[in-house]
C-alpha cells in the first residue's frame, strides 16, 4: 500500500485489507492531530459522485468560496443544528430489502476486505467529535437511502456501543472499536440494527451477532441497493 499526500489529506493506493487501512489511518491521525479523519470505503468514484449530490441538500449546501475546511465546518454546524437533527427513534424500521438487507449485512461483515476499494481517499475534518467527521464526506443521495442527517443519527447511536465512525463508501458506513465486541454487546448492537432494518424474524440476525462477537469492525449499509452490492 502506498500513501500519496494531497491538499485534502491523502490518497491510499493498492489497499488490500481493513487492517492495512486502519493502521494507515492511525498513522495519519498522529500526523494531523488534533484534526480528525474520515475515508472512503467501497467504490470510491461512486461515493464521491453521490456525496457531491448529497451536498446539494439545502440543509447543508455550502455557497462560500472554495475552501474544504470552511465547507466541512459548515456541514458540521448543520448537523448540530437541532432544527435539522434526526432522532434515533424516528429512523425507519423497515428497509426496502427486508431480510435480504440483513443477509447482506452478514456477508459484508463476514468478508469485509472484499468490499474495500483498492483506492481510498482520506479527508481531514477539524471537528469537535468523531461523529461529525461525516461532514467531510456527506452522503445519502437517492430517495430510499438514509440521508446525511439520518446517517449522523446512526453514527451517534453506534458511538453508544463504543464504535468510532471512520469511513463512508458508496453503500457502506464503517466503524471500529478499540476492543472486540463482547457477546452481550453484539446482541445489543443487533437489537438496534433490528430497529433500523426491520425483518425481526430473520434468522440472519443470530448469524450477524456471531460474526460481530469479538470483532472490532462494523460495516452498515445505508443505501437502498445493499443486497445488490453483495450479488455483484
Amino acid at each position: 500500500m502506498r500513501v500519496v499526500r494531497n491538499e485534502t489529506t491523502a490518497k491510499l493506493v493498492e489497499v488490500a485489507t481493513f487492517a492495512e487501512l486502519l493502521g494507515a489511518l492511525d498513522q495519519l491521525r498522529a500526523e494531523y492531530a488534533p484534526a480528525r479523519l474520515v475515508c472512503t470505503l467501497d467504490d470510491v468514484n461512486q461515493c464521491l459522485y453521490t456525496s457531491a449530490h448529497a451536498s446539494e441538500d439545502e440543509r447543508i449546501a455550502y455557497y462560500g468560496d472554495e475552501n474544504p475546511e470552511a465547507e466541512v465546518a459548515h456541514v458540521a454546524s448543520a448537523l448540530e443544528n437541532p432544527e435539522h437533527g434526526v432522532e434515533w427513534q424516528t429512523l425507519p424500521g423497515q428497509r426496502i430489502g427486508g431480510g435480504a438487507d440483513v443477509a447482506a449485512l452478514v456477508t459484508v461483515n463476514s468478508t469485509p476486505d472484499r468490499w474495500l476499494d483498492d483506492v481510498v481517499l482520506v479527508r481531514r475534518a477539524s471537528v469537535a467529535r468523531d461523529d461529525l467527521v461525516i461532514a467531510a464526506v456527506p452522503n445519502g443521495y437517492f430517495t430510499s437511502d438514509w440521508d446525511t442527517f439520518q446517517n449522523h443519527a446512526v453514527i451517534r447511536r453506534m458511538a453508544a456501543h463504543g464504535y468510532r465512525h471512520f469511513g463512508v463508501g458508496a453503500s457502506l458506513l464503517g466503524f471500529d472499536r478499540q476492543e472486540g465486541l463482547s457477546e452481550s454487546g453484539a446482541r445489543a448492537v443487533v437489537a438496534d440494527l433490528v430497529h433500523l432494518y426491520g425483518a425481526p424474524d430473520s434468522a440472519s440476525w443470530v448469524e450477524l451477532a456471531t460474526v460481530l462477537t469479538g470483532a472490532r469492525l462494523l460495516l452498515l449499509g445505508y443505501t437502498e441497493n445493499l443486497p445488490d452490492l453483495v450479488e455483484d
